[in-house]
């Protein structure tokens, strides 16, 4: 198949990259700078969001297409300028994607747009589907919802995936949340009751390829492993497989003095199955953290 990536050089496309070169895809990434890139064989670089792109021009027969484009979340406390750009950045891209798939001779099969559970507000005890509609109630539920919503009238079959906490070896959330453990410092960050639905880097490639494959997968599709644990689970299970003690606590207040309303991020969380994948006959390699972290880690 031929498809083409936005974001593809973030911690996801990457290793959507790799994946799809290994089993003999064509990958073509929409980059605003071509001319920064290093030659990859089977990947096709494409110009776009600068004044003047014409990306479609190099994307006519492509078979799907996959936007993960948008400004960090975590990379710097949540200014009102920051809130702005981290939505624009999405809205924009988004924008820009439906365009080329309009105009585009010959349209792929489907979309597959980023997207996070935090569109699902935050819950001790709630569990989430994708049977749930929901209001949005922070910044981030607002802000994947407006996303939603702008990728869903692309003209073409839509998935929305819904991110969870996505455990990588050396890039995402899991490096900076072992180093405390591997300094002998690690333990309960905030109450440690805050659920985290989480997902091993490998099975969200898998599950993208699953729906791009699959016709009857469309809206929102939670990318989440089916077995979410609380914080302070999470915690001892890094000391589990580290041979590290999970004894300092870090308390709310502290977290919140450091990193103001990007704290949300650490200390709220919710449970999210992932049903739709379940119901499709999709399977976890990863179905349990012990086991995606004896993979990451050891």
């Amino acid at each position: 198949m031929k498809i083409a990536i936005a974001g593809g050089n973030g911690f996801v496309g990457k290793a959507l990259r790799t994946h799809l070169l290994n089993h003999q895809h064509e990958v073509f990434i929409l980059t605003r700078n071509t001319k920064s890139t290093s030659p990859i064989e089977g990947v096709t670089y494409v110009n776009w969001l600068n004044k003047g792109d014409q990306p479609e021009l190099q994307l006519e027969g492509i078979d799907a297409i996959i936007n993960l484009a948008g400004e960090s979340l975590n990379s710097g406390r949540w200014s009102a300028a920051r809130k702005r750009r981290i939505l624009d950045s999405r809205l924009s891209a988004t924008k820009e994607i439906k365009r080329i798939i309009a105009a585009l001779q010959h349209k792929p099969s489907v979309l597959l747009n980023a997207s996070a559970v935090g569109y699902y507000g935050t819950s001790h005890s709630e569990k989430f589907t994708e049977q749930h509609y929901m209001k949005p109630s922070d910044f981030l539920s607002d802000t994947v919802d407006q996303w939603e919503k702008e990728a869903m009238n692309s003209g073409i079959r839509t998935v929305l995936m819904r991110f969870g906490v996505i455990l990588g070896e050396h890039e995402g959330a899991l490096p900076r949340m072992v180093l405390p453990y591997k300094l002998f410092g690690g333990g309960t960050i905030g109450s440690g009751k805050q659920m985290l639905s989480w997902i091993h880097i490998e099975d969200v490639v898998r599950a993208t390829l699953y729906c791009i494959t699959n016709p009857l997968l469309s809206g929102p599709v939670n990318f989440t492993a089916p077995n979410a644990v609380n914080m302070k689970t999470f915690g001892h299970t890094i000391g589990k497989v580290l041979h590290r003690p999970h004894w300092i606590s870090v308390p709310e207040f502290m977290l919140k003095l450091l990193l103001g309303e990007m704290s949300i991020l650490i200390l709220e969380g919710q449970t999210v199955m992932p049903n739709a994948l379940l119901e499709q006959g999709f399977s976890f390699s990863y179905p349990t953290l012990e086991k995606a972290l004896q993979e990451l880690l050891t």
